[in-house]
């Protein structure tokens, strides 16, 4: 469980670096690409689905660092 729990973690944690370094200021990556049109708010769709997707990411990384430390207990 151990190892499986390890693999998990790198992966999730190359994920998150990846999701993080796809964000950036205003006007600029994906969402200043021009993949979708601003909304109302401002706010792009896919800078939206990207944060939410990052958010998602990093609380399994948060839970598998959780479950790694009870399991080296």
């Amino acid at each position: 469980m151990l190892q499986v729990l390890a693999v998990i973690h790198v992966i999730l944690s190359i994920a998150l670096v990846g999701l993080i370094l796809m964000h950036s200021g205003r006007d600029t990556g994906f969402g200043g690409m021009g993949f979708t049109p601003a909304s109302q708010g401002g706010t792009h769709i896919v800078e939206r689905n990207l944060t939410r997707l990052t958010v998602v990411v990093a609380v399994l990384f948060f839970a598998n660092t959780i479950a790694l430390f009870h399991q080296l207990k």
